[in-house]
C-alpha cells in the first residue's frame, strides 16, 4: 500500500499536460480523484480514462478565477468521497510577451490564475482540512518563481508570489497540515501556444522541442510529495530537463 492508496485528491487544470499526467498517475496508485478545468470534455476524457483502468474519478467545470467554483468542487471531493486530503493547484496561464506589448488583459489574466486561483483553493480547502485534522495543499510554480528572463516578468511575478505564499502557508499550517511547492522547467505541454506574441511563442516552442521533460516527469515529483508518511513535508521541489540552464 502506497502512502497515496485511498486519498481523495482534488487536481486543478486537469484537462491536459501537468494537470492531466498527475491524475492519471495518482489514480493509478490508488487515489480517488476530482478533476477540475474548464474545457469539460477534456475532463470527461481524463475521468474516463481513469474509470476504465479501474480507478476512481469525478469532474465538474471549473474556473479558477472564481472563488465560487474551487468552492464547488471541493465541496464535490466531500459530496462524492467523504473527504477532501490533498489539493494540487495546477491550473496556470502562461500568456508570456514582453512588456512593451502592453498586453494588459493578459497581465491580469496571469494574476487572477495563477495567484488569485491558488488562493481560491486555499479559501476553499484550509476549512475543510483544519476540520478534519489534516490535508496537504501541493502547487504547482514554475523555475520562473527563481530566475527572470525577458518576456516574461508578469509571469514570473506571479510564480515569485505564489512560493511566497505557499512558504507563508507553510510556516502557518502547523503540523497537521503539509504544504508543497513544486517548480517545473520548461515541459512538453501546450503552454508554448498560449502567448500571442508570435516570435517569444515560436522561440518557447523551438526550446521545449528540443529539450522539455514530459509531465509523466512533473506528476511523478507531486506523487513523490503526497506518498511521503504523514511526519514529512516535502516543501519544495524543482525539476527541470537537464539541459536547462
Amino acid at each position: 500500500m502506497s502512502g497515496i492508496d485511498g486519498k481523495v485528491v482534488v487536481v486543478t487544470g486537469a484537462g491536459s499536460g501537468i494537470g492531466e499526467a498527475t491524475a492519471l498517475l495518482l489514480a493509478g496508485r490508488g487515489a480517488r480523484l476530482v478533476l477540475g478545468a474548464r474545457r469539460t470534455r477534456r475532463l470527461a476524457d481524463v475521468a474516463a480514462r481513469i474509470e476504465a483502468a479501474g480507478g476512481s474519478a469525478v469532474y465538474q467545470r471549473t474556473d479558477v478565477t472564481r472563488r465560487e467554483d474551487l468552492l464547488a468542487l471541493v465541496g464535490l471531493a466531500e459530496e462524492r468521497f467523504g473527504r477532501l486530503d490533498v489539493l494540487v493547484s495546477n491550473a496556470g496561464a502562461g500568456v508570456i510577451s514582453p512588456l512593451d506589448d502592453l498586453r494588459v488583459d493578459e497581465w491580469d489574466q496571469m494574476v487572477d490564475v495563477n495567484l488569485k486561483g491558488v488562493l481560491h483553493g486555499i479559501g476553499a480547502a484550509l476549512p475543510v482540512f483544519r476540520a478534519r485534522g489534516g490535508g496537504h495543499f501541493v502547487t504547482v510554480a514554475s523555475t520562473a518563481a527563481f530566475r527572470v528572463v525577458p518576456s516574461m516578468a508578469v509571469y514570473a511575478a506571479t510564480k515569485f508570489a505564489v512560493r511566497a505564499l505557499c512558504e507563508g502557508l507553510r510556516q502557518e499550517a502547523g503540523d497537521s497540515l503539509r504544504v508543497t511547492t513544486v517548480s517545473p522547467g520548461i515541459v512538453g505541454t501546450e503552454f508554448a501556444g498560449a502567448s500571442t506574441n508570435q516570435r517569444v511563442r515560436e522561440e518557447i516552442t523551438r526550446t521545449r522541442d528540443r529539450i522539455a521533460i514530459p509531465p509523466e516527469a512533473v506528476a511523478q515529483a507531486v506523487a513523490f510529495a503526497i506518498e511521503q508518511p504523514p511526519t514529512v513535508d516535502v516543501n519544495e521541489i524543482v525539476i527541470r530537463p537537464t539541459a536547462q540552464t
